[in-house]
């Protein structure tokens, strides 16, 4: 099987709530998803919350990151713990943040 790529582009997040819109809009979340770091990490760390072709794992790419964490330091620093989290309890899951200015 072989890892589902998923992109999630941060262009024009401002806050916590942008940021938890897009994740669940990127990952096809359920309508009951919290929208706050605990679900996110649960959703992280939960391969039955992953869109079903992640069976053989996810790679979660994320891009245009760099204006919201100099917008929001402190949640963006939070953001980065929880995917970082979730990365250690699910080897099948890779986040990589692009360096690139809108790749």
């Amino acid at each position: 099987m072989t890892e589902l790529v998923v992109t999630l582009d941060l262009e024009g997040v401002t806050d916590k709530a942008g940021l938890m819109d897009r994740v669940a809009r990127a990952l096809a979340l359920p309508p009951w998803f919290g929208r706050n770091w605990d679900a996110l990490a649960d959703s992280l760390s939960d391969v039955s919350a992953w869109p079903e072709e992640a069976a053989g794992g996810l790679l979660l790419v994320v891009r245009n990151w760099r204006a919201y964490a100099e917008a929001r330091p402190q949640e963006w620093e939070t953001a980065q713990e929880v995917f970082a989290h979730a990365m250690r309890s699910m080897p099948s899951l890779t986040v990589a943040l692009t360096l690139g200015g809108s790749s």
